[in-house]
């Protein structure tokens, strides 16, 4: 059984800052890239950033230069640092992870509970 955890949500003035978290836990074999999707109201789920094991990372052309993602391999963890929010940032955010659970697994997509953000102007 594969969890991931998001932390970090909350309401926050338009300006600030907020840092999301993301555990994964289970019995997991390796991860590939994780990344973070957020979802508003009445819009389609969209990839907001993701960072590949090996440290690349490709941002939504909305939050580049004020989103930074990071991951801990070590840890299983990946973290979403948002800067300069902006309202138009509120949604729910999802943490998703790309993972095998054994040498002869396939990479499965698993999915968090999500977190919501909400920024207010």
């Amino acid at each position: 059984q594969v969890q991931l955890v998001e932390s970090g949500g909350g309401l926050v003035q338009a300006g600030g800052s907020l840092k999301l978290s993301c555990a994964a836990s289970g019995s997991i074999f390796s991860i590939n890239a994780m990344a973070w999707y957020r979802q508003a109201p009445g819009k389609q789920r969209e990839l907001v950033a993701r960072i590949t094991s090996s440290g690349m990372t490709n941002y939504a052309d909305s939050v580049k230069g004020r989103f930074t993602i990071s991951r801990d391999n070590a840890k299983n963890t990946v973290s979403l640092q948002m800067n300069s929010l902006k309202p138009e940032d509120t949604a729910i955010y999802y943490c998703n992870a790309a993972l095998s659970l054994s040498r002869t697994d396939g990479v499965n997509l698993y999915w968090g509970q999500g977190t919501q953000v909400t920024v207010s102007s």
